[in-house]
């Protein structure tokens, strides 16, 4: 798997909020929905939602910048060969290096989990009893839907070999987020811990809301006569509809905020639902075309006065 850093497009010098724009935009690119049957889509979106679990979490970004584990989250094997400057390769004294060739060889085999001639077998340290090993981790995912993710709820999700487990989706959640529901894995060995199940979560895309960090946004259609002279319209949030008053005057592209009916945010509050006001002329008016025709704009009126050098 390629670097996770390369595969969203950020330095490793990156900031947490740079690093999640540029997942949240590649993942609404990609998502499957959104590109319908394109394998490669989906398989760059799955690159993409690996790379974020590893990069969004502060612990595991420091675990592979350090080279601990690899871009798909395992563990890297820890082993390293150091020789006494003059001496023979594979020697260890008292400063850490290799004396014995059988030393190098006993601890290469402990870090896979065997005895290498000086423990009691598979698993074990030398001298000592089988090391417990933790079970291995699950991966499985979820869609929900726009609205499921604004208010949360249980949903069950399928595992390999026919077993399920309820995942608690929380208000708020984001596509591509990970829920680590602990020691839901594979059984771990020879009195090892379960591993985790990793259920990450994919948001349908919604008729006409589109999620922009904790806010909201809705472009709403309103009538010319309602531009020309404002007045109380229903817009809809995921709440139900509310009423909102459009201005007089209004252009296309205008913005009213709602505050507080946005998505719930992680540390208590909801962001806020931005309106876009989009004037809709009908067609086919015979009214109106006349009305137009006839009209004439006030002096020195330019809508494209800004384009001109």
């Amino acid at each position: 798997m390629k670097d996770p850093y390369a595969i969203l497009g950020v330095s490793k010098s990156a900031s947490a909020d740079e690093i999640r724009r540029a997942y949240r935009k590649l993942a609404k690119e990609l998502h499957p929905d959104a590109r319908p049957g394109d394998k490669a889509a989906e398989d760059r979106f799955k690159e993409v939602g690996q790379a974020f679990k590893i990069l969004s979490d502060q612990e595991s970004r420091a675990k592979f910048d350090r080279g601990e584990i690899d871009a798909e989250g395992n563990e890297r094997a820890a082993y390293h060969f150091r020789s006494r400057p003059g001496g023979p390769a594979g020697q260890r004294g008292p400063s850490g290096r290799f004396e014995d060739i059988s030393d190098l060889f006993s601890d290469l085999f402990s870090d896979f989990g065997q005895g290498g001639g000086r423990g009691s077998g598979p698993g074990s340290h030398p001298g000592m009893g089988p090391r417990p090993i933790k079970g291995r981790d699950l991966k499985a995912g979820v869609t929900v839907s726009f609205e499921e993710s604004m208010r949360g709820g249980k949903r069950r999700v399928g595992l390999t070999g026919g077993r399920t487990v309820e995942v608690t989706i929380p208000a708020g959640v984001e596509s591509g987020q990970v829920l680590r529901l602990r020691g839901q894995g594979e059984a771990g060995a020879q009195g090892g811990p379960a591993g985790d199940c990793l259920i990450e979560v994919a948001i349908r895309p919604h008729q006409f809301f589109r999620r922009d960090g904790a806010d909201i946004r809705l472009d709403l259609p309103i009538t010319l006569k309602e531009a020309l002279f404002g007045g109380a319209v229903r817009a809809p949030t995921v709440d139900g509809p509310v009423e909102v008053r459009v201005p007089a005057g209004a252009n296309s592209g205008a913005q009213l905020r709602l505050r507080g009916k946005g998505a719930p945010k992680p540390g208590g509050g909801h962001g806020d639902q931005i309106i876009k006001l989009i004037i809709d002329v009908p067609m086919n008016d015979p009214a109106l075309e006349s009305f137009i025709e006839d009209w004439r704009p006030p002096a020195g009126y330019d809508p494209r006065k800004r384009f001109t050098p």
